[in-house]
């Protein structure tokens, strides 16, 4: 008899499985891949976008990156692990050898993984399609720690809904909080071109955190340091009640 597989190199294989299955299902391509392309496209190109100094695509390529992300925690981890949870498969998971630390582990690891073929898809686009270019102040450490911040907010929100609610509450849930990150998230409109009772909220809800992050990451004149405390907050608080509330059947 073989011996088990290292923690290592299992939470490896089953992150690899995650992303299989995140490309088999369309619906995950769709929010994950395509529709961050999209807007990133559709809004840098007709120009109707208010308020912006500058180029559009200045401004829409890191509020797009944010929203991959978004897609990538909040939507495709949160929903496929709620329904994996209504099935039966997490339950089956946790009592196999890797430990349920491991499981979570890999679905992170699964998140970055499928975020990096993100970040690439739309700094291709902005490049060869939009005639973007980074700017000689990008900040290579400060987009990565924004990015981290971010995967950890969102992956944590989406934990929290598929540990705790049923489903079809976490995919109605999800859905509706994408929407809601998309308008009032500083993605295709500034949050200062808001009604002063949502910009209010956007600006300590963790989507435009994440945008404004990006954004002084990309070259941008925003100082990082709000953005960052934000996000970190959202992180800390999303990830601790996820672990504490979820229940894996």
């Amino acid at each position: 008899m073989s011996r088990p597989a290292s923690p290592t190199r299992a939470i490896r294989a089953l992150a690899v499985m995650e992303l299989r299955l995140t490309a088999r299902r369309g619906e995950n391509v769709l929010v994950t891949l395509v529709i961050p392309a999209a807007v990133l496209l559709f809004f840098a190109t007709v120009g109707i976008v208010p308020g912006i100094a500058g180029r559009p695509v200045d401004f829409l390529l890191p509020g797009s990156l944010a929203l991959a992300v978004i897609a990538s925690g909040l939507v495709n981890l949160g929903i496929a692990t709620a329904y994996e949870r209504n099935y039966g498969v997490l339950k089956r998971l946790g009592s196999s050898p890797l430990p349920r630390w491991g499981l979570i582990a890999a679905k992170i690891l699964a998140v970055l993984m499928l975020e990096i073929v993100q970040v690439a898809l739309l700094m291709s686009v902005a490049t060869f399609v939009l005639d973007w270019a980074p700017a000689a102040s990008f900040a290579v450490g400060l987009f990565i720690v924004a990015l981290l911040l971010g995967t950890v907010t969102f992956a944590g929100l989406g934990l929290l809904l598929a540990g705790t609610l049923r489903a079809e509450a976490t995919l109605a849930i999800a859905n509706g909080l994408f929407l809601v990150f998309l308008m009032v998230g500083g993605i295709v409109l500034p949050v200062d071109h808001l009604p002063a009772p949502l910009a209010a909220l956007a600006t300590v809800l963790p989507a435009a955190a994440l945008s404004d992050a990006f954004r002084a990451a990309l070259g941008g004149a925003a100082a990082p340091g709000l953005p960052l405390f934000i996000l970190a907050a959202w992180g800390v608080f999303s990830a601790t009640l996820a672990v504490r509330t979820f229940r894996w059947e």
